[in-house]
């Protein structure tokens, strides 16, 4: 699959984060959602940067990721990185997880998309 011709603008990429940043998730499910995201499919490199260090992270607790976050995105490159401003003023709401969790896995059904055999999705 090529995964430069993939379809997801910029508000889907930030929506996939800001999920996987939630207090509303345990760490142990957004270590098994960013483990099926592709950062490949994140064409804004700085979102690709944060899932990258959202899984090597792995399942801590969601205030310490959002506190050692800034910091270790700001050694990969991205010197003017805020937190805040990235995933917005506010943490998601129950109300707004719906749509957060919709976005991811519109990511991830379409990195297995073609991948029939290997898929960690199972199908009905």
């Amino acid at each position: 699959m090529d995964r430069t011709l993939h379809p997801f603008p910029q508000h889907l990429e930030r929506n996939a984060l800001r999920l996987l940043c939630s207090n509303l998730i345990k760490p142990v499910t957004r270590v098994e959602l960013s483990g099926l995201l592709d950062p490949d499919l994140f064409d804004d490199p700085l979102h690709r940067a944060v899932l990258e260090e959202i899984s090597a992270l792995g399942p801590i607790a969601p205030p310490i990721l959002r506190h050692m976050l800034p910091a270790r995105i700001t050694s990969r490159g991205f010197p003017d990185f805020d937190l805040i401003a990235f995933l917005g003023d506010e943490q998601a709401n129950e109300e707004q997880m719906e749509d957060l969790f919709r976005s991811v896995l519109e990511m991830i059904e379409f990195r297995y998309r073609d991948d029939d055999s290997d898929s960690p999705v199972p199908e009905d």
